[in-house]
This record gives structure tokens, sequence and C-alpha cells, in this order.
């Protein structure tokens, strides 16, 4: 009997699974209800139901860590627990949150708000402008990226009658002054690009209708995104303008007091960072001006007057290594603070302009192994007085926030969040893997001392679009799979942004493959070292890391006992076509050009799918409100497994957005959910968790 493997290689737009592109459909929901009935009695149950509550538990502790941002003089934190699932907006003062149970005043409840207005809202993004008591809020039902923009006094604590009011849309506001909006929205007739972001920037004004807006700026819809940010750093207000062309490349425009707007002559693939009369900015490729050679991934600062002068004088901050790389620049009272990763350890550099030169210091007092991340105490630039959060943590310590109060003070701690797991016996070691082509794969290693050859493994990695992967402290992991005996790896893919441009561009476009090989060669080199074996190695990626699982399951399947796919992005031939696909265009390439879809095909693993084969098991789980990844991909790949007579298994919940849940209860079930697939198909057999449901049944 044959057996439909539609749609494969040979014909890839013969697809039988189309109608389960149709979030709301019918026919689709029937689906996603049955699977998740079949996923949830294979896994759910008693012990499913303990470990989740333990974890939700971890979640809502009192003495988690409230992560602030300051707004004039006061800190102001969302803060979620079991009591407020959808979370307190709330505000406190530096002093005040020195204590060890600071008092807050809560702004907004969420859940108040979603009860009374009988809405899933969620808060995702909040707007201020300097001595203002005025903010819009941006609501998001579910977790999903688009928006309901509102007015909100901080001053009475409630919503402004008639005031600035937006329906559903992807995209946000800035404040030019107390009765203007910069507004860079996808709301309107033609006003989305092919990704669906804002296609303009606007200028609202208070009682206009938001279709009479004035125009500053719009791109093309093939480009990704423009936007605007409001700057009162300088001798004037200003607006800059971002025209993302791709995911790595756009132009900047700056626009002055008077509205003239000026299109700077700089390279598209940047990041910049503009304060007062400086900039400063990392390259992407190299560049040649004024008679010099910038290579890729230089940092360069000058003064934004000069520039505009003519002026091509820069001065280089930063130059790279093979193993050391930027991972990012801000600004905090007139310093320039420089994020370094130097084979893989975190670095802080400070430098700092005046009319004769830059001056240059390390930022001290900070751990340099482990994560280290760091970032400026204020929202606003303008209001800043150097004052900087570290957050500090490794696998086995929580974290830790840390104030460093004008920049140059030593780190204060100021929270420590709690330990929620037993670290005892437990070691972090650093590994790597050789690749197909030679490279050396980094990867950390938590869990007991010394090798068994039998130990139970959670593999994990990203490997694209630049993005950075580090050793954080995971209570979930931590809880459910160190504390019960088992070993947990992250893996430095290639796509990544740990090494520069080059590990990031030696693993997108048709690299994308080689970030694969990479995984797998991890994967070998746990065997390899007598770490464990293949049958027991469990493996987990979300997001563009659902290319990879799902590419370990048709191209390596041998490798691994067991995969847990999540949000996932899988079918490469019509991700374009689907909510924010073609937003991704230059991280993977365009299905719709006969060369691009050479090297797409080859990890397309929706079309890659063989019969006959001895893949492992696998659960593939998405949400419902993902406005991101369409919840396609997940649902088609696992109905074309099933079809074929594989193990596939499916979750969906109906909120969640591009993540694991809209509250911390809808998280730990859904990670939960995960942990107990993986030990079941790998042969571990969770005693804790097994004892429990027993006690509970």
């Amino acid at each position: 009997m044959s057996v439909d493997d539609r749609p494969t290689l040979q014909a890839p737009d013969d697809d039988p699974w189309l109608w389960l592109e149709e979030i709301e459909g019918r026919q689709a929901l029937d689906f996603v209800e049955r699977q998740n009935s079949l996923t949830l009695a294979a896994f759910g149950g008693k012990a499913f139901e303990h470990d989740r509550d333990i974890l939700a538990a971890i979640y809502d502790r009192p003495d988690n860590i409230p992560y602030v941002s300051r707004r004039g003089n006061d800190l102001h934190n969302l803060w979620k627990d079991a009591a407020n699932p959808r979370g307190l907006w709330r505000r406190t003062s530096l002093a005040e949150f020195r204590k060890a149970d600071p008092a807050w005043e809560t702004m907004l409840d969420i859940d108040q708000l979603a009860r009374s207005e009988d809405e899933d809202w969620l808060l995702s993004g909040i707007a201020t402008m300097p001595g203002s008591s005025r903010a819009i809020l941006s609501l998001s039902r579910g977790g999903s990226d688009a928006v309901t923009l509102r007015e909100f006094d901080l001053a009475t604590k409630s919503f402004v009658a008639n005031g600035f009011a937006l329906p559903e849309a992807k995209g946000g506001v800035d404040w030019l002054d107390a009765d203007t909006l910069l507004l860079s929205s996808a709301h309107g007739e033609d006003m989305a690009t092919s990704s669906g972001y804002a296609r303009t920037v606007r200028l609202w004004r208070r009682g206009q209708p938001v279709d009479q807006a004035q125009m500053v700026l719009e791109t093309t819809a093939d480009h990704m995104v423009i936007y605007g940010m409001a700057d009162d750093t300088g001798a004037a207000p200003r607006v800059w303008i971002v025209d993302q062309i791709d995911f790595f490349n756009h132009a900047v425009w700056l626009r002055d007091a008077a509205g003239t707007t000026t299109k700077l002559d700089l390279p598209t693939g940047i990041w910049m960072q503009a304060h007062g009369d400086w900039f400063a900015m990392k390259l992407r490729k190299d560049w040649q001006v004024d008679g010099r050679t910038y290579a890729t991934d230089t940092a360069l600062g000058i003064s934004l007057s000069a520039f505009l002068a003519g002026s091509r004088d820069f001065v280089v901050l930063f130059e790279p290594a093979p193993r050391r790389a930027l991972q990012g620049l801000f600004w905090a009272a007139g310093k320039l603070v420089l994020s370094i990763l130097d084979e893989l350890k975190p670095r802080f550099e400070i430098c700092i302009p005046s009319a004769t030169s830059w001056s240059r210091e390390t930022l001290g007092g900070l751990p340099q192994i482990g994560v280290v991340d760091v970032w400026p105490l204020d929202r606003h630039a303008s209001e800043s007085n150097g004052d900087l959060l570290a957050n500090v943590q490794d696998p086995l310590t929580p974290p830790a926030l840390l104030l460093i109060e004008r920049g140059v003070a030593s780190p204060i701690v100021l929270k420590q969040a709690p330990k929620t797991f037993t670290a005892d016996g437990l070691v972090v070691t650093q590994h790597e893997a050789i690749s197909v082509d030679g490279e050396r794969i980094p990867y950390v290693q938590t869990g007991p001392a010394g090798e068994t050859g039998d130990a139970p493994v959670y593999l994990s990695a990203y490997g694209g679009f630049g993005l950075s992967v580090k050793p954080y402290y995971n209570s979930s992991l931590g809880r459910l799979w160190l504390e019960r005996g088992g070993t947990s790896v992250q893996a430095n893919l290639r796509g990544g942004g740990e090494f520069g441009t080059r590990w990031h561009d030696a693993g997108r476009l048709a690299g994308k493959k080689l970030s694969h090989d990479d995984f797998a060669a991890v994967a070998a080199d746990l065997v390899r070292r007598g770490v464990t074996s293949a049958k027991r190695i469990a493996a987990q990626g979300g997001s563009n890391g659902g290319i990879l699982i799902t590419n370990m399951l048709v191209r390596y399947p041998e490798r691994f006992g067991a995969l847990f796919c999540t949000i996932p992005l899988i079918d490469m031939r019509r991700y374009t076509k689907l909510l924010a696909g073609a937003s991704w265009i230059a991280e993977y390439g365009d299905p719709d050009k006969p060369d691009e879809w050479e090297w797409l095909k080859t990890y397309s693993a929706y079309h890659n799918v063989k019969d006959g084969q001895s893949y492992p098991p696998i659960l593939i789980a998405t949400t419902r409100r993902d406005d991101r990844v369409h919840p396609g991909h997940a649902r088609k790949m696992a109905a074309k497994l099933q079809a074929m007579g594989y193990e596939a298994w499916f979750y969906e919940p109906a909120a969640g957005g591009h993540g694991y849940g809209k509250d911390n209860r809808e998280r730990a079930g859904f990670e939960v959910l995960g942990y107990r697939f993986l030990k079941e198909k790998i042969g571990w057999r969770d005693e804790t968790a097994a004892h429990a449901g027993q006690a509970r049944a």
C-alpha cells in the first residue's frame, strides 16, 4: 500500500494539508481539539499536574526578582503571580526598591481590566514621555504581536476619556509632545508591508482621525517595516526614522525640529545608537570611506554635527577578533557602553566622547564568566544620570540584579533570585564538538560530574538571526531535569551571534544546513565523550529552532531518542506567505526564486519526510495566537507525519502568542508536557513524578 507523502521535493506545491493554515477554520480546529485530547491523555494526568504545579509555583514566587525600568522618579514593573496571572502594572521609588519588601503602588490591574471588558488582555508595552503623566498602553489579546493602543493617565491611574486609541494592529507609537504621537502602525488601508508591519510613519495629533494623520515617511511594501523614535537628548527635539529593508539592513533618516528629513549617508547593515551630538555604530560589512577601510564588526564613533557637515573622521571604538564579538551598544548619560563576548566570556567597555578625543574605561566589578547582561535603568535616555542595571547568573547560580550607580560605582546587589532547585553534585563544563567542515562548535554541559554513558540529556540550541545563546539559570530545567538526575546541554551553533557576523553568516541562507550539522555534531560528541547514548538524547528547539529540530528528525534521526519542537517554523516553501514570514527572507532566502529554493529545499523538513525511515518520536507544539510564526507550520508537519505512520504528537493551546502561554500556569503546563514526553520516549523513568502521580491518584 502506497503512502501519501505530499508535498514532496518533486512537487513542493502539491500540499494536501493547506486547510490547516486556516487558523480559526472549523475543520482545522477539530483537528487541533482532537490532537490536544490525545496528547494530554498520553502525557497529562496526575504526574503532569504535580510537575506543572511545582513549576507554576516557582514562577509565582513572591521573592522572584521584579525587573524594573525608571520613568521620571519612579521604578515601573509588570508583576505576575498566581493571584495576578495577567499581571499588575505597578511603581515604586528606588529608595523603596532597595528594601527587602518594597511597597508598590498599583497602576493597572490587567486581570481586572480583562474581566471588566471581557477581553483576553495582556499588557505588552508602555510608551511614556519625560515630564508627562500620559502613556500609551499596548494591549495584546492572548499574547499576540498585534496590539490595541489606548491612552492612560498615570496621575489618575485610568484610561483617558476620548484620548488616543487605535484598534488592533502590529506597531506602536512614541510621543512627540503632549498632543502629538509618532505613529508606526500597520493600521489602515495599505499601511502594512508584506511582512504585516508598519509601512508608514505618521504624525497623529490629538482629536484627529487616524486616517488624517500627516505622513512623515513611507516605505515600499516589500520592505520589512518602518518606524520612528523621538529623541530629546540633542540641543533640539528630533526624530530618528528607520526604514528596515530586511532583517539586517536599513536606511536611517533624521527629522529635525523644523520638520526637515535627511537620509544619513551610511551603510545599510549597521547597528546605530545616537545621543546628543554623538553617534556610534557597528558595521555588518567592510566599509570603505574617505580613503579608509573599516572591517566587518568594527564599531565607530563620530560627532553627529560633524558627520552631517561632511566629516568622515571616525574613531574606532571596537575591533573584532575571530572569537571576540560585539553583542550590543547603548548610551547612558553621554557614555557609550559596549557589550562584548570574548571567547564567550562577558566583557563591558565604556567609551566617553569629547571635543578632542574618546576616552575608554572598563566596567568593573562584574564576573568574567557565566552570564552578565547590562542595560540602562532609565527608560528615557534624556533622563539618565548614568545608572545601570546588571543581571548576573549561570546555570547553577540564580540571577542577581545589580545597580551600578552613574556607571562608575561598584555594583550593589538590589535583588537576589531564590534557588529553585538543588544543585548539589552538579557541575558546569564547556566543550567543543567538531562539525562536518571542521569548525569548532562550543557547548555548555550541566549535570553530574563524570560520564556514565547513559545520562538522560536535554539538548537545546537556536542558531539563527545573529542571536547569541547564553547559559542562563533555568528553573524549569533545573527542577524537573537536573535535580532528578538528568544532564542539560546548550549548543552555540553557527547562525548565532556569539562570534560576530562571520559566525552568523556561516549559518544563514544556504549555510543554515551547516547550523543543523553543528547541532548533530554536538549530539555525536556527547556519545563520543561517553556522556550518553543516542537513544538517551532528548532535543528541543523553538521558532527558528523548529527548523533545526525537524531537520534532526529527517536528516539525523539516529542521533536522538526524542524531539520536542515548539512554536516552529518548518514549511520553507510557503513560509513567506504566512503571517510575518516575509520578514525573514534575509535569514533563509526566497522560495519563489528558483536558485534560492535550491538551498531552502535542503532544510525544508516538511518536504523531506520519507517513507520507511526510523524517525524518533516527536512532539510539535504551537499556540493559536502566535501571529508571528503561523501555527500552520506545526499543524501541517504533525498531520503529514501521522498520515505517513510516524509517531508524531501535537499540542496547541488557544493563547500564548509567540511563547509558551499567557500566564505562569499556562507556561508551566506547556513546558512540563514537553518534559513528560521527552522523558518517556528516551526511556527515563522519573521516579519523583511517578510517585507524586501515584500519591495523587
